[in-house]
């Protein structure tokens, strides 16, 4: 589901906006000045509002298709969980962040047979 439209700056940033019915923000996707490790953020994520850091995104590649993208992960107290989500190339020069609800996980004691009750 796209949930926002950012788009790149000539400084390798991303800037745009992420919406839902109960959440709205303006961000930006600033790239990381020094990486430390290899697990480090390629961006730090910036409420442009408050100018709080509220997330980090790492580069990444699909695995089915090979195509890459922008790896995201955004986090606030009000949020019941961390909200993960994709960069990915929306236009010629849009990027579209797109969220998918996480599949539940199966609870071995709920299911009989490999079904689930």
């Amino acid at each position: 589901m796209k949930i926002g439209i950012f788009q790149k700056t000539e400084t390798g940033a991303f800037e745009g906006t992420i919406a839902t019915l109960t959440f709205a923000a303006d961000l930006v996707f600033e790239p990381a000045k020094e990486k430390t490790k290899d697990r480090s953020p390629d961006f730090r994520v910036i409420n442009t509002a408050t100018g709080f850091e509220i997330g980090a995104a790492w580069h990444d590649k699909s695995e089915r298709t090979g195509k890459p993208y922008v790896s995201v992960k955004l986090d606030d107290p009000s949020f019941t969980y961390p909200l993960w989500g994709a960069l990915t190339a929306g236009g010629a020069e849009d990027y579209s962040f797109n969220w998918s609800r996480p599949k539940p996980k199966t609870d071995p004691d709920t299911t009989a047979n490999g079904d689930t009750l």
